[in-house]
């Protein structure tokens, strides 16, 4: 199959392969996927299709892709439900622990000065890099550093204080 039949293939059969698909399952993203792997698999292969049912074969091929799909995401799925999650289960007295960690990380937050707690939250709430914060703060980066080290300096304190 040459590059042009094989345009021509993809071009007048790849939407309605992907529709196919797509009510089946009702997500785009997969259906797109599935549509590409059957395309990929027709280009590896090199199927002849000059004896003119390739609509058909398209169609099995999507279905089967499909089919093999679910099989393995349920597959996935019975194993993640098989996998027993024991740490979610606290005894009573690492909930109470964590409890009490929690207030002190909370006071020694609100005990920050001000500008190493914006600092500190912009980092670790909202994922920024320094100089996205420096940036937002017209600061420069080392001040930024700066006033991150503080604030982890005095909050591992505070926490160590604990223990």
């Amino acid at each position: 199959m040459t590059q042009e039949e094989f345009k021509g293939l993809f071009d007048e059969y790849f939407d309605s392969i992907r529709s196919y698909i797509y009510y089946r399952c009702g997500d785009t993203e997969l259906a797109t996927d599935i549509a590409q792997d059957v395309f990929m698999q027709v280009w590896e292969k090199q199927f002849d299709f000059r004896g003119g049912r390739i609509k058909g074969l398209l169609y099995k091929m999507a279905g089967d892709f499909f089919i093999s799909r679910l099989r393995r995401k349920e597959l996935e799925n019975r194993y993640i439900n098989s996998i027993g999650f024991d740490y979610l289960t606290d005894s009573p007295e690492e909930q109470t622990e964590l409890n009490e960690l929690l207030v002190i990380y909370e006071k020694s937050l609100a005990m920050l000065p001000d500008k190493q707690r914006v600092v500190f939250l912009m980092s670790r709430n909202e994922g920024l890099k320094y100089s996205e914060i420096a940036t937002r703060l017209n600061i420069s980066v080392k001040a930024v550093e700066k006033r991150m080290t503080k604030a982890i300096v005095f909050l591992r304190e505070a926490l160590d204080y604990k223990k």
